[in-house]
């Protein structure tokens, strides 16, 4: 079952993540150089595609 966006924001700020800004319903996080940003609609699930995505740009295998 797909994870919501603030599952999954919270997975990346365990993870070491670091909450930059929220910008609407998008919040931007960051480590190092890279970005990501995870769409947070209440606790709405996000997409499997979507969700697989932002794990791979974090370098999470689920």
């Amino acid at each position: 079952m797909p994870m919501s966006g603030k599952e999954l924001v919270g997975l990346f700020k365990r993870m070491g993540w670091e909450l930059v800004r929220i910008n609407g319903s998008h919040h931007i996080l960051a480590k190092g150089v890279v970005t990501i940003t995870v769409p947070v609609h209440g606790n709405k699930a996000l997409g499997k595609g979507l969700e697989r995505k932002l794990l791979k740009q974090a370098g999470i295998k689920k």
